[in-house]
């Protein structure tokens, strides 16, 4: 890759060509937008967030329509898919690699796609964007459109899987360690924080089924069925994530309720026992608290040895206690 590509403060990241006797080989300089208005196909991936990249957009892709480049600048993107004539707009999300963050904080790339051009952007680093660049490298890359909209998509799912897995792991540990006799005092927090992520990436992966749902309707004739049917498998893999998730929140609701009916178990243990504590120590307290007041003509008050009977009697009176409240099954 050139030295240029690889500063943060150009608009383009990395550019390619993908078809012809220069496959595979880095572009650079006015060679990027010259092979994008030419039928060789070449891809230059952009860095949304760089303030000079509308203005290079502008420039160079003035070929292209106009809802086709504002749907590349937005601020804001939700996954989708367009066909707007013989190229579609495809906005995607993937997980999110990078350090310091939040892998469900989902990245988005936003693509043209069209069989002699390919057109990307993000605003963050987006791995599986890496991974076609270092594949182009390689001399292992994409050939043509379709081809690059594949392996974008596999790799996009190939995170997510693997992110979901762990997410899963962790449920099943948070299951055994509920039903455990002794759950781990911070295990609120953890269901808490497992819940809430799988209800983030639900809320992300939802609208790119639906995107990707569209390609095996509203699809150039450039997309050829061995290419719907890998995107149709990829499809099925966000499907069932999706569901996963689904249940997912459905079994830490069902987590959740069984740590709380648990401490309401303990709670209602150490409430019985002090009601039993309660019960026995009532009438205790109140014959000693009868002996105890200091007037004249209590019973015992001058014969020795009156305290040890006295103590005796409240012995008995707690071994009787016991037998009724046996007898009543309350212990």
């Amino acid at each position: 890759m050139s030295d240029i590509h690889s500063q943060a403060d150009h608009p383009i990241s990395c550019a390619f060509v993908l078809d012809g006797a220069d496959a595979g080989q880095p572009l650079e300089g006015a060679r990027v937008p010259d092979l994008l208005r030419a039928d060789t196909l070449a891809w230059v991936h952009l860095r949304a967030q760089n303030p000079q990249t509308p203005d290079w957009i502008a420039e160079n892709l003035s070929y292209l329509d106009a809802s086709i480049v504002d749907a590349l600048v937005a601020e804001e993107t939700r996954p989708r898919v367009t066909r707007v004539g013989d190229g579609l707009i495809v906005i995607l999300r993937g997980i999110n690699m990078n350090t310091g963050q939040d892998p469900e904080d989902m990245v988005s790339v936003r693509l043209w796609v069209d069989p002699h051009r390919i057109v990307s952007l993000s605003r963050r680093r987006v791995h599986a964007v890496g991974d076609i660049a270092e594949s182009l490298r390689l001399g292992t890359g994409p050939t043509d459109a379709a081809d690059f909209l594949v392996r974008l998509t596999e790799r996009l799912n190939f995170r997510i899987e693997d992110f979901w897995s762990g997410l899963e792991e962790q449920a099943d540990m948070l299951e055994e360690e509920v039903l455990s006799d002794s759950p781990p005092e911070d295990i609120r927090p953890r269901l808490i924080e497992l819940r809430r992520r799988a209800i983030i990436l639900r809320r992300y992966l939802q609208p790119q089924r639906d995107a990707m749902r569209m390609l095996q309707t509203g699809y150039p004739d450039w997309l050829e069925p061995e290419d719907l049917r890998h995107l149709a498998e990829e499809l099925d893999a966000l499907e069932r994530i999706v569901e996963d998730a689904d249940a997912m929140r459905d079994r830490m609701a069902l987590v959740r309720d069984e740590l709380a009916s648990q401490l309401s178990d303990r709670l209602n243990r150490n409430m019985y026992l002090l009601s039993i504590l309660s019960a026995l120590f009532l009438p205790l307290g109140f014959l000693t608290g009868l002996f105890g007041i200091n007037v004249a003509g209590l019973p015992g008050a001058s014969t020795p040895g009156a305290f040890w009977v006295f103590s005796g009697a409240l012995v008995l009176l707690v071994a009787l206690q016991m037998v009724i409240l046996r007898r009543l099954r309350w212990i």
